[in-house]
C-alpha cells in the first residue's frame, strides 16, 4: 500500500493514472482508493439504484457485465476508516491510496510550491518521497527521495525500487 498525498491541483490524479496504466500493463493487479471531501453521486437521482438509496436502503449494489458498484449510505454514521475500506477490496499486488493524509502509511507527496500551500513532508515521517516540479530545497533530509514530477517514468522507477526494498512495510495492513 502506498498513499499519494498533496493539495488539490497538485497533480496526484494525473500521476496515479500514469502509475496505474504502467503497472497494470505489467499484469499487476492494482487497487485504488480515492478519498473525497465532497458528496459523491454515482448515478442520476431518477435511476433505480438512487431511488432505492433514497427510499432507505443501507447498501445498493449495481451490477452489470462490465462493472459492479456498491453504494453504502452512512446516514449520519462516522465515515469508515481506511482500514475498513481496504478490508472490502479484493486482493491486489498494490493498493494506491489518494488522500488520507493523516493515516500512518507510507506516502508519496505530490508537491507544487506554485500552489502556495505548505509542504506536508516536513511534518509527516511517513512520507518516503516527494514528487515536485521544483528542485530539492536546501536542508531537506537527504534520506527523503526527491523526484521530478515532470518525469513520471522516474517516479515509477522510484516506486519499483522502493517496493522491492520495502515490500514488508508495503504489505502490512491495518490490524
Amino acid at each position: 500500500m502506498l498513499g499519494v498525498v498533496g493539495w488539490s491541483g497538485s497533480g496526484k490524479t494525473t500521476l496515479l493514472e500514469y502509475l496505474v496504466v504502467r503497472l497494470a500493463a505489467r499484469g499487476l493487479r492494482i487497487n485504488v482508493i480515492k478519498h473525497s471531501h465532497h458528496d459523491v453521486l454515482l448515478e442520476p437521482p431518477h435511476k433505480d439504484s438512487a431511488r432505492f438509496r433514497m427510499a432507505g436502503a443501507a447498501q445498493v449494489m449495481l451490477a452489470s457485465p462490465f462493472r459492479v458498484a456498491i453504494m453504502r449510505e452512512l446516514r449520519g454514521a462516522d465515515e469508515p476508516s481506511l482500514a475498513s475500506h481496504i478490508a472490502c477490496l479484493a486482493s491486489s499486488d498494490l493498493t494506491l491510496v489518494e488522500g488520507y493524509k493523516w493515516e500512518p502509511i507510507a506516502k508519496l507527496e505530490v508537491y507544487r510550491p506554485s500552489l502556495a500551500k505548505p509542504a506536508l513532508y516536513p511534518d509527516d515521517r511517513n512520507i518516503a518521497a516527494v514528487a515536485s516540479d521544483t528542485p530539492r530545497p536546501d536542508g531537506v533530509d537527504p534520506g527523503l527521495a526527491w523526484l521530478d514530477l515532470n518525469d513520471p517514468a522516474a517516479v515509477l522507477g522510484w516506486l519499483d525500487e522502493h517496493l522491492a526494498n520495502n515490500s514488508s512495510s508495503f504489505r502490512r495492513c491495518f490490524r
